[in-house]
């Protein structure tokens, strides 16, 4: 017996386990004629289905060599999957097997749900591209037909609705037909029932476009007040994901944490103007080891992304576009108040991301107008992630073209200011054409968009490496408090406090913005050492640059850091490994075009840059 899987990867199984080599155009021709009700299909049709886009003739002589090369195949089994006739092509079921079969099987209403929704949820043919424009289009139409048989299966459940699990198993089923139809108000309101009435008081009647949002405030002796008045549901919505949470020890807490990120993802389907990525597939992007890749795919606009620690339950809230932590708290989870309390976490969670969701619509719709532009900028952010000559200056290419397809694409121009003060880094030649440039580019983004903190931040770090330390202050200074929880904006500010001769507060800052973003990028790590260096934390500052992916841009401030315990080792390796990639670094040189608001700093990383052998 062979068994046909078609959910998740499209492929064909032996009764033991094995995958049998068969080509993909045998498997979907498989998967086309175990669809048709007959489980029988003409060459014709099988020749136009596989080579649409081919000429007849060469489509029925692609389907002759295609059923030989199954022939060969099946060459060696007692029984064949396939029955051959001079103008059809029959599947034998006696011998194959599908996990098509669930949605004809029987059972009880609530098993055939779960079956369903499990079957669904892995997506029908998903590892393959489509090849023609009619294969694409029956497999859009089989996904189709199942959701709506997964819909049904919801609706036949319902009477067992108060039988142990079925509240789980419903409300999961109802979460994924959202994902997918995100207008489906029918099953919205069911899913609202099944919570128990949404904390979010809002009207769920059919056709109600025009619903109101109101949120209770958790602080005591605050009333009731509107959100937001949510406008009619535009084409297309945007896509948060709530991942669940993770946690270095696997407890109880865990478990309970779970459940109310899934309480949150009930209350947030209540919401009109977002589409909320179904538990199942959040869980996958969870475990993804390239999850901004994935998130991509999805055409994912925000993650909620969580952590259990024993200070609690952090959420922050991303805008995945800029990577802009645009919301971030913690809530206390203690054993002994969170069973209790869950609601109460799970209403105030919903609330907060309910209006930062509203308040940052402005800036999604700004994006998703200009897709080439926004392709464009993704690419050159990308690229920025790794601070090498070849790296920036194929991000500033990227940068431009974002501005070739939209002149006036505010990100584009803070992107372009970073590959200048970026390359003025890396190279350190003092190139204040670079920082000009960069200036230039901060300035014009400020201009296109005020209220954003990404184009104050491109000022603030151009000023520091210009010279005027108090500017680049103040310019950061502004850019946090327009962005509170964006972790590269609190980055760059630390790193211009450093500058500013205040490295304490630096070092209080840049760990702050590691807590906002724990997987921290090489730039804070780099930061926190230098901020160590000159508090005299030296043996800190080498765990910072030993922590770093890409060492390069910190081996001077590393070779500092062990001439200056008397690690002459490794002294002479950090220094060596940073004259390999600049040879003609000289101290003097650097020292004085490097901005620091008091001599002593200076004077120190003098020291340690001549003890080292620089």
């Amino acid at each position: 017996m062979l068994h046909l899987q078609t959910f998740g990867d499209l492929r064909l199984i032996e009764t033991n386990g094995d995958p049998v080599r068969y080509p993909i155009k045998g498997l979907l021709m498989m998967a086309h004629i175990y669809a048709a009700a007959s489980h029988e299909l003409s060459r014709y049709e099988l020749a136009q289905f596989l080579w649409n886009d081919v000429e007849a003739d060469l489509a029925r002589l692609n389907l002759r060599k295609l059923l030989s090369r199954i022939r060969e195949t099946d060459g060696g089994r007692a029984e064949m999957p396939f029955d051959f006739t001079a103008t059809t092509v029959r599947l034998n079921t006696q011998v194959v097997s599908s996990d098509l079969d669930i949605f004809r099987a029987g059972g009880s209403p609530l098993e055939r749900l779960n079956a369903i929704a499990e079957l669904t949820q892995r997506g029908f043919i998903g590892n393959i591209k489509p090849a023609t424009k009619l294969i694409d289009a029956w497999i859009r139409a089989q996904r189709d037909t199942q959701a709506l048989q997964l819909r049904q299966a919801l609706l036949d459940a319902l009477p067992d609705a108060q039988k142990p699990g079925a509240t789980r198993t419903i409300s999961s089923a109802a979460l994924q037909i959202l994902e997918r139809d995100p207008k489906d108000e029918q099953v919205r309101a069911l899913l609202h029932r099944l919570s128990g009435g949404s904390s979010l008081n809002e009207s769920l009647s059919n056709g109600d476009d025009h619903a109101r949002v109101q949120v209770k405030r958790s602080e005591a002796g605050e009333t009731p007040a509107d959100i937001e008045r949510i406008s009619p549901m535009p084409l297309i919505l945007p896509r948060l994901v709530l991942l669940p949470p993770t946690s270095k020890h696997a407890d109880a807490g865990l478990a309970l944490a779970n459940a109310l990120i899934e309480d949150v993802t009930i209350e947030l389907c209540a919401l009109r103007n977002i589409s909320i990525v179904a538990p199942h597939t959040a869980g996958q992007i969870r475990r993804d080891s390239e999850k901004a890749a994935v998130v991509a795919r999805h055409s994912i606009a925000y993650l909620l992304d969580t952590r259990l620690s024993e200070e609690g339950l952090f959420a922050q809230l991303v805008y995945f576009p800029t990577d802009e932590i645009i919301w971030a708290n913690r809530f206390a989870m203690t054993p002994d108040i969170l069973p209790r309390q869950r609601r109460l976490i799970a209403q105030q969670l919903t609330m907060s991301v309910a209006r930062e969701l509203a308040e940052n619509e402005e800036e999604r719709l700004r994006f998703e107008a200009n897709p080439e532009a926004y392709h464009a900028y993704l690419v050159g952010s990308s690229l920025m992630s790794k601070l090498t000559l070849p790296h920036i200056r194929r991000a500033r290419k990227a940068f431009k073209q974002s501005l070739s397809h939209k002149a006036d694409f505010s990100p584009s121009f803070t992107g372009l200011a970073r590959t200048f003060t970026s390359e003025w880094l890396v190279t350190a030649q003092g190139n204040n054409e670079l920082l000009h440039l960069a200036e230039q580019n901060a300035l014009r983004a400020i201009e296109r968009d005020p209220a954003s903190a990404a184009g104050h931040r491109e000022l603030g770090v151009t000023k520091l490496y210009l010279g005027d330390v108090d500017a680049s202050v103040a310019a950061l200074h502004l850019a946090e408090e327009l962005s509170p929880h964006f972790a590269d904006v609190i980055y760059s500010h630390a790193d211009t406090l450093v500058h500013a001769s205040r490295p304490d507060d630096a070092l209080a800052k840049i760990k702050k913005a590691i807590s906002l973003n724990p997987i921290a990028p090489d730039a804070y790590l780099w930061c926190a050492a230098g901020a160590s260096f000159f508090l005299e934390q030296y043996e800190e500052a080498i765990a910072y640059v030993e922590a770093m992916k890409d060492k390069a841009p910190a081996h001077r401030i590393a070779a500092a850091s062990c001439a200056m315990i008397g690690d002459r080792k490794r002294a002479l390796f950090h220094r060596q490994r940073a004259e390999s990639i600049n040879p003609v670094f000289d101290v003097e040189k650097w020292l004085a075009i490097v901005p620091f608001k008091e001599h002593w700093q200076k004077e120190l990383y003098r020291e340690g840059l001549l003890k080292a052998g620089f």
